[in-house]
């Protein structure tokens, strides 16, 4: 039975895919609003195909420029994250030449970074400001790698500097701590050595926790959303990135600790 779920959704998801992708290549190319919104329809299709569950604690911030900054655990946060609403992600470059990945990833008008080449945050810092003014709402895994699902690792502040970059000083700029957790599995609670059954990291092999996902399904998710930060050109980089990271870490043991989950996204929609 679950072999023929997991071929069913993947069936479902392609068909849905091949009916978005060639508006959104033109909406991309025409420059059209479009281009926000059909991978915010994606991922809300692809949560409901696989059975995952958001449940969304707090709203995000109605003020642009946003750039939200959340913890990562996995590839599946990309599809949590992008069905809360029209964003597009900061990602290292290498996801660029994924198969399929790097096509939705350019799809969906990811900036990539090269965490190879130092000399290259300042251009990226620029592109990321550039979006940003532009009204995207931008996410960054500030941790810069993604863990067990059990934890926060340190957030990285070199590319918090786009919230500040090319900022006058009367101008404002939100940033915004996002937490994702994964909770539970058919409805059981995961506990800490179950989750990495969800989460990708270390040299985790992507199509067999690919399968093994759509396989299973039935996931619970709680995302939690911070208070925004406001900053100016005059803000401290690396105190910001310590008062994000303290926000995301204390929502993310919050939600591990919860014993009751939030109502799911779609019933406070």
């Amino acid at each position: 039975m679950a072999r023929i779920k997991a071929v069913w959704a993947i069936s479902a998801l392609t068909v849905v895919s091949l009916v978005l992708i060639p508006p959104q290549w033109l909406a991309v190319k025409r420059g059209w609003k479009l281009q926000r919104h059909l991978p915010h329809i994606w991922h809300l299709a692809a949560t409901r195909l696989v059975g995952i569950r958001v449940h969304q604690v707090g709203k995000p911030a109605v003020d642009r420029p946003l750039l939200v900054t959340s913890n990562h655990a996995s590839w599946v946060d990309i599809t949590v994250v992008g069905s809360l609403m029209p964003l597009s992600f900061i990602a290292k470059s290498e996801v660029s030449g994924w198969p399929v990945f790097g096509l939705f990833a350019k799809l969906q008008r990811t900036v990539f970074v090269n965490r190879t080449r130092r000399t290259e945050t300042g251009k990226v810092a620029d592109a990321i400001a550039e979006r940003m003014a532009q009204g995207d709402a931008m996410v960054l895994f500030a941790e810069g790698t993604s863990n067990d699902g059990n934890c926060v690792l340190p957030f990285k502040s070199a590319l918090l500097g786009a919230a500040t970059r090319s900022l006058g000083d009367e101008e404002t700029v939100w940033v915004q701590p996002l937490s994702v957790v994964y909770r539970s599995l058919s409805g059981l609670p995961m506990g800490r050595q179950f989750r990495p059954h969800v989460a990708w990291y270390g040299d985790m092999e992507l199509a067999g926790h690919l399968w093994g996902i759509f396989k299973e399904g039935d996931l619970d998710v709680i995302v939690t959303w911070g208070e925004p930060v406001r900053v100016t050109a005059g803000t401290n980089r690396k105190v910001l990135t310590r008062d994000l990271e303290t926000q995301v870490r204390g929502m993310t043991a919050a939600a591990l600790r919860a014993e009751a989950l939030p109502r799911p996204q779609a019933e406070t929609a």
